[in-house]
């Protein structure tokens, strides 16, 4: 099967996500710069989502780029990333609307793992269908990157009970860690 169908797909998903989640910031009401101020929280929170949402959009592009067809298990695996994807704009907006309250930091933060494990799902899916020689599985490696950003997850999920911004902390230092587009594969396709 081609994988043009899968990636056209997820790129359309990956834009409504981005919509919804603009559409959740709500106009101050006021015209006065100040007004701004109880806004600057969901604010921060939607630049932080947009760029987690920008580093799966481009590493994914990525990952497909590399494969050679796309199977039943793929598009389900690749789906099981969608939906954990999906549910960033819901849990952006309630740790943005609260403040950096616990729980949905927590939340946020438990989303980031889910997400993260799903796109470690779709990349072994992957491999699996293209053999452990392919280029793609060359490419990966040993994913260093993505097993210390589900460990920051992991380890940021119960701070935020303590100190969420500790959680906050963590996951913007994982964004930053994959602002630097992971290049494995494009250095294995270029050879």
């Amino acid at each position: 099967m081609g994988k043009a169908r899968l990636e056209a797909f997820s790129d359309g998903v990956l834009a409504i996500i981005i919509t919804i989640m603009v559409l959740e910031m709500k106009v101050p009401h006021e015209t006065e710069f100040v007004a701004l101020q109880p806004v600057i929280p969901v604010f921060l929170s939607y630049i932080l989502s947009f760029v987690y949402l920008g580093i799966y959009w481009n590493n994914h592009h990525h990952l497909i780029h590399a494969a050679r067809y796309v199977n039943g298990a793929i598009m389900w695996a690749n789906l099981h990333l969608l939906f954990w994807l999906s549910l960033i704009p819901f849990t952006t907006a309630w740790m943005g609307e609260n403040h950096v309250a616990p729980w949905p930091v927590a939340l946020y933060g438990t989303v980031l793992l889910f997400a993260g494990f799903a796109y470690f799902i779709l990349t072994r899916t992957l491999i699996a269908g293209h053999g452990g020689d392919s280029t793609l599985a060359t490419s990966i490696g040993k994913d260093v990157k993505g097993k210390t950003s589900l460990a920051a997850y992991a380890v940021a999920i119960p701070f935020s009970f303590a100190q969420p911004w500790i959680s906050c902390v963590l996951y913007v230092l994982v964004a930053i860690m994959w602002l630097v587009p992971d290049r494995r594969i494009e250095h294995a396709l270029t050879r």
